[in-house]
């Protein structure tokens, strides 16, 4: 046998070929800082080549023929960058740049019902017009529109246009380090602006701007959700079930969310292939009758095909949904034409089409997590369900189930980890009854819509289904209890992730297709992997450094010594979790510390702290000035203290002056100020993120 890196499924299914050049593309543009110039001239002479080959003699075709792939991929290449660099400059020509930032008046179009929050309506608007200097400017652009509750808000819908006269902010990311980037992952769905609106900021005017298939989409999704609600009465009961059916996550419970995702069942709640292939079986039973008769073949698959996107587009078209729609479809068009087309062929084809359309979502989880678990499960499906062999059909089902798990988390691992940086270790247990379980329960609410305007039969549904989900809610619960129940705390780099996909790629090929250069690849990524690791961990335990969190109306700080660290703040705010998952626990996975009481190298004295030979004061109230000079490396101001920086000079005098998120944005203002006539480095964490003092 020929040894070769290059499995069968290369062969198989070429549409890799093209996707992997093509999200490389576009990987490097959002990545990389390269001139935009040297593609054009990868473009230009990639595009020569090939043409020089084509009519080129045949000598030439067969000596230098491996040449011809390698230009197809560099075209490739170019074409993701600029696909991504249009979707880029597409962007920056709406209302980004241009005004409304400086504008008198604004007209907005609400594209969404309003979503209920705790203090506010949420929705998402976009800007037809702006008036400046007695000018109306047609624009284009998105923003995120937060209303009072109030009885004026209550008129307010999908399509409802509205006048407002108050500045548009641009959104920001608190900016601490390894936490969710909101700003960037707002700027790939094109949308830079949000604002908050009481009764007094806008006026609603008479006519609504419509599209009749959202609007008929989003009655039906209304619809939907008044027969779970009417039918489901336990709060948490029907929140599942609406996230579960359509995707509707408003009236999901957090903390059982968290659970979901401690156990690895998480994908039930997210719409994703699990569902359209219920749904795709169903719709294929309903039809079977009809699929008997030869002239009915096609008109049956567009019955398919159509009832797959409708339910997609119910279910809000993610990157996930419209990525299982498409495969299903193609499967349902391959029925009549009789032809069983490659799967995995199917998938890059899918993905190479959708990132065409939207380059933004390779960066999307969901996305990532989708192709992978699919992927995963058609390659490695087979060889683990073989290992073992029953002949009792319920046992021999109960261990497709297991077999399915193991398979989708082989490759999925990795980007769990990396964008999550947990693992569930009990995700076999719970998936063993949780995906046939909520797949009867997605069979269940469709039948209850279906049977809705019969009140009595919708009860005895609804009651059966409250019940049901009820029993999965305390299995994935129980789980969840269990010690050990997630691996947390875990972190890797970018190549430490694609490692980590080459040593499964490596074992793979040696496994299944006995192949002793997969072996050798998978061993060499281990090393590799195991030494980068080792120097992370050598990094990380020479690391001196402080951390000023950016947190909204408090005060956070880490003082970090190797791998451990010390805080500093406000208690009910170090103490709350949502603020610690959120903007405190993604550095300390980072830069892998944990927490201890004494720290050994950090001295303090009342609000002065000594590190690494720095001295910070922090100052949180009023204090009289210092009798005697006092030097200081880092002055921080919090929880706005009445201070005036000029008369403290002569006796204290800093060499960095530092604002927490605590104080209001007028005393920063003038702080800054103050800052700047005496020629101090003044930094606002509060507007610039969390600032980080490296002291080795």
């Amino acid at each position: 046998m020929t040894l070769s890196l290059v499995p069968p499924i290369w062969k198989e299914a070429p549409f890799i070929r093209l996707l992997v050049p093509f999200a490389g593309g576009i990987f490097l543009q959002q990545s990389v800082d390269i001139d935009p110039f040297l593609f054009w001239i990868l473009l230009l002479l990639s595009s020569f080549c090939l043409l020089l080959f084509h009519f080129g003699s045949l000598f030439l075709k067969l000596k230098f023929g491996w040449l011809t792939g390698s230009f197809i991929n560099l075209l490739l290449l170019g074409t993701g960058y600029f696909i991504c660099s249009l979707k880029d400059q597409a962007e920056d020509q709406h209302l980004i740049t241009s005004g409304p930032s400086t504008a008198v008046s604004i007209q907005l179009t609400l594209q969404e019902p309003l979503v209920e929050k705790e203090n506010t309506y949420k929705s998402v608007a976009t800007v037809d017009y702006f008036s400046r200097n007695d000018s109306l400017i047609e624009t284009e652009g998105r923003v995120i529109v937060y209303f009072e509750k109030d009885s004026q808000s209550l008129a307010l819908g999908y399509g409802s246009s509205i006048i407002i006269k108050k500045l548009l902010s641009p959104i920001r990311s608190f900016g601490n380090p390894g936490s969710f980037d909101y700003k960037l992952y707002c700027q790939r769905q094109g949308i830079y602006y949000s604002l908050f609106l009481s009764g007094n900021h806008y006026h609603l005017l008479p006519v609504k701007r419509e599209d009749g298939l959202k609007k008929f989409l989003f009655a039906t999704r209304q619809k939907v959700v008044d027969i779970i609600s009417k039918n489901i009465t336990g709060p948490t009961e029907s929140g599942l079930a609406k996230a579960l059916l359509i995707g509707y996550k408003d009236d999901l419970d957090k903390n059982l969310v968290q659970a979901y995702a401690n156990t690895g069942v998480v994908h039930i709640i997210a719409i994703s292939g699990l569902h359209l292939g219920i749904i795709f079986w169903l719709l294929s039973l309903l039809t079977q009758p009809l699929q008997k008769r030869m002239s009915s073949k096609w008109p049956v698959a567009i019955l398919i095909i159509l009832g797959l996107w409708f339910f997609s587009l119910m279910a809000g078209a993610g990157p996930s949904v419209l990525r299982s729609a498409f495969m299903f479809s193609v499967i349902a068009l391959g029925k009549p034409i009789s032809k069983n087309s490659n799967v995995v062929n199917n998938l890059a084809f899918s993905a190479f089409a959708l990132l065409l359309y939207n380059p933004y979502w390779l960066w999307d989880a969901g996305f990532q997590l989708s192709y992978t678990a699919v992927l995963s499960i058609v390659i490695f499906f087979r060889p683990i369900y073989n290992l073992i062999y029953f002949r009792n059909k319920i046992v021999d089902f109960a261990w497709k189930l297991c077999a399915v798990t193991l398979a989708a988390q082989v490759l999925t691992l990795p980007v769990s980890v990396y964008h999550f940086h947990q693992f569930p270790l009990y995700f076999l247990l719970s998936n063993l009854l949780a995906v046939p379980l909520s797949s009867l329960i997605l069979i269940g609410e469709i039948l209850l819509c279906c049977f809705s305007f019969l009140p009595q039969v919708a009860s005895v549904i609804g009651v059966s289904l409250q019940w049901m989900i009820l029993c999965l809610n305390d299995y994935v619960e129980n789980i969840n209890r269990l010690p050990f129940a997630v691996w947390d705390g875990l972190q890797i780099s970018f190549l430490q992730l694609l490692l980590m996909f080459t040593i499964i790629a490596g074992f793979g090929i040696w496994t299944i297709h006995k192949q002793k250069t997969g072996l050798l690849l998978g061993l060499f990524s281990v090393l590799f992997f195991v030494f980068l690791r080792t120097l992370s961990f050598n990094a990380t335990d020479q690391q001196l450094k402080l951390i000023v969190y950016n947190v909204k109306h408090g005060r956070a700080i880490d003082f970090i010594i190797g791998r451990k660290f010390q805080s500093e703040g406000d208690s009910s705010l170090l103490k709350n979790e949502v603020v610690r998952k959120l903007n405190l626990q993604p550095a300390r996975i980072q830069w892998r510390t944990e927490e201890s009481k004494n720290l050994e190298g950090l001295l303090r004295w009342n609000n002065l702290f000594s590190l690494g030979g720095k001295t910070i004061l922090v100052i949180d109230h009023a204090i009289p000035v210092p009798k005697e000079k006092v030097v200081v490396d880092m002055l921080l101001l919090s929880k706005n203290p009445k201070i005036s920086l000029s008369s403290f000079t002569e006796m204290l005098s800093p060499r960095l002056v530092v604002a927490d998120a605590s104080n209001s944005a007028r005393k920063s203002a003038s702080w800054k100020n103050e800052c700047d006539s005496l020629g101090i480095p003044f930094y606002n964490v509060g507007t610039e993120g969390a600032y980080i003092l490296n002291l080795r």
